[in-house]
């Protein structure tokens, strides 16, 4: 009678502590619901009233997430050209130098506590494939991925998005046709908490302590900018 192999039972779960997408696009919309919450708080205690508010709101929403996604994409690209110019260091060398790759990688599995003659075994078996042995090599002396580089557009459109999103709330009851900034005020402030109670999920803090968190410190940054406005306003409207 053949006996089946049970398969691994997971008792736990990890949360995702590289951040991964939800990071970005939280932290993205938080940079803009300070960035342009502050700006129409400058614009507020600089005097400014009605739709110079709303068009300085709209005018910060449409710089700065433009200005997140030029410089995520430049990022993004840069750090993959580099990381594509490694890689192909690395396919040259796997090529040319077989041997002593095969020994590099072996030691690499020795160093981390494995039997230096099962290291030996990995590594010939690794080096059967030569594309196998270069997203492993990669990996281990890169630590990036060689078949899953990132897009610098899909970082530009994601930064681009979740800073609008978080830019257009501050602005939204403006653009409804709020008679007075108490509504700015209170959306505002409902989605600093928010989204700094969204971030516990990465944290694993109480929603309580990271709402009130990030609310204290987007308040203290619309202090700072309407204290800025006062002070150098010129009453324009």
């Amino acid at each position: 009678m053949t006996v089946g192999v049970n398969p691994v039972e997971l008792h736990h779960q990890h949360r995702d502590v590289s951040g991964g997408w939800l990071r970005a696009a939280v932290f993205g919309a938080m940079d803009g619901l300070v960035s342009n919450g502050a700006l129409i708080a400058g614009m507020i205690g600089g005097g400014a009233t009605g739709s110079t508010v709303t068009l300085a709101a709209l005018a910060g929403l449409t710089a700065g997430a433009s200005s997140m996604a030029a410089g995520e994409y430049t990022s993004v690209a840069s750090q993959s050209e580099a990381a594509r110019a490694e890689i192909e260091v690395e396919r040259r060398e796997i090529a040319r130098h077989p041997e002593e790759e095969k020994a590099e990688l072996a030691e690499m599995y020795a160093s981390r506590g494995v039997d230096p003659e099962l290291a030996r075994q990995v590594a010939e078996q690794i080096h059967r494939d030569d594309a196998v042995a270069l997203r492993i090599h990669v990996l281990e002396e890169l630590g990036v991925d060689a078949e899953d580089l990132p897009s610098p557009w899909v970082a530009a459109g994601s930064s681009f998005a979740a800073f609008a999103v978080g830019a257009l709330i501050p602005v939204l009851p403006l653009l409804l046709g709020a008679a007075s900034v108490l509504p700015v005020v209170l959306v505002t402030l409902g989605a600093l908490f928010a989204t700094g109670a969204v971030v516990t999920v990465l944290t694993g803090r109480s929603p309580w302590f990271g709402g009130t968190r990030q609310l204290l410190l987007g308040v203290l940054a619309a202090l700072f900018a309407f204290g800025v406005g006062h002070l150098f306003g010129v009453g324009v409207s």
